[in-house]
């Protein structure tokens, strides 16, 4: 069995050295870039985690050789990187019937489309899985476990990934057929992941994080169930699964974000510190957006896009989302129906 990653970055990394045992081969490619002597060569990366991956994995810059017999594809590149990643994977002769997974979260600007609709757009016959959940890189090179959902319209697509990608102990993997679901919660969760690093900086308290989060899954559900996902799948791991975690922890990219946006930083300069892509940023506005063109409030999403693309203080943030119109409470069956 083969495995091929697409991406060399900290998620990227972390798979391909939970997968070690899974496979006889894997590679992982990269734009020329991307790459250095120590990847390469010592299959060591340091920043912004530190990864050893075993001395038989390859690395390249060659997509053709490195897709060359894959069993699976883990596309696992940033979502501004999706359309023309799958544009050279057709040129280079992609085999349709190999299972792509894509474990990117996030919409694609300007086409507010899902990484699926986007892979498939480009690779219209491909077959398409989607990897979510509550995966933080860092815990899971320290060996913790944790859990996630596979998706695919095909369930013997997913169940082929599902066995070919759990690890024992450690990655639990649940198949679904709603990528819809599973591909939003996992995408609109790093909005209000940034959200929740900016509460805690403010000092906001825990009452506060209780009804950040349920407001914003009732965000998530709103806006996820209009454009067709199964409300059900939105309260598993990768909706509420991946929310919980994203918003509590430190280690979480948009987590960070946030953080340094309610300490009156600017984004330019967070992310230059951060030295890696936190997704939330750009979906902000993808779903702000979306919202707009569907006639749906998201006023967490859309504090969080002032936030970041405007010069608005933490301070008028929080009054204009404490100062709304008041109105009825949305339940789960309520937006359900």
């Amino acid at each position: 069995m083969k495995l091929t990653v697409l991406g060399p970055g900290c998620w990227g990394l972390t798979l391909a050295w939970l997968m070690n045992d899974n496979f006889n081969e894997i590679t992982i490619w990269g734009r020329e870039q991307d790459l250095n002597d120590d990847l390469v060569i010592n299959k060591h990366c340091s920043k912004p985690l530190e990864v050893q991956l075993d001395r038989r994995v390859v690395i390249t810059s060659d997509l053709k050789s490195a897709i060359s017999g894959a069993d699976v594809i883990l596309s696992v590149v940033a979502t501004s990187g999706v359309r023309p990643v799958c544009e050279q994977l057709r040129d280079a002769g992609v085999n349709p019937d190999t299972p792509l997974v894509n474990a990117s979260k996030g919409l694609e600007l300007n086409s507010l489309m899902r990484m699926s609709e986007v892979i498939k757009d480009v690779l219209p016959l491909q077959k398409v899985v989607i990897l979510s959940g509550p995966t933080l890189a860092k815990e899971v090179l320290m060996g913790k476990p944790t859990a996630a959902s596979v998706a695919c319209e095909d369930m013997e697509t997913a169940e082929f990934v599902q066995k070919a990608l759990n690890v024992p102990n450690r990655f639990r993997l649940y198949t679904n057929n709603d990528v819809i679901g599973v591909e939003l919660g996992g995408s609109l969760k790093n909005v209000i992941a940034i959200a929740s690093g900016f509460a805690h900086e403010m000092d906001l308290g825990d009452n506060c994080m209780g009804s950040l989060l349920t407001r914003g899954m009732a965000e998530i559900a709103r806006l996820s169930v209009k454009l067709g996902a199964d409300p059900s799948t939105l309260y598993g791991l990768s909706g509420m699964g991946d929310l919980i975690a994203t918003c509590s922890s430190p280690l979480s990219r948009n987590y960070t974000v946030g953080s340094m946006l309610g300490k009156g930083k600017k984004i330019d300069d967070i992310l230059k510190e951060l030295g890696s892509v936190a997704e939330g940023v750009k979906t902000s506005k993808a779903v702000c957006d979306l919202a707009k063109k569907m006639g749906i409030e998201v006023p967490i999403s859309s504090a969080i896009y002032e936030a970041v693309y405007t010069d608005i203080t933490p301070n008028e943030i929080l009054s204009k989302l404490m100062n709304r119109k008041l109105k009825k409470e949305e339940t789960y069956n309520a937006v359900r129906c």
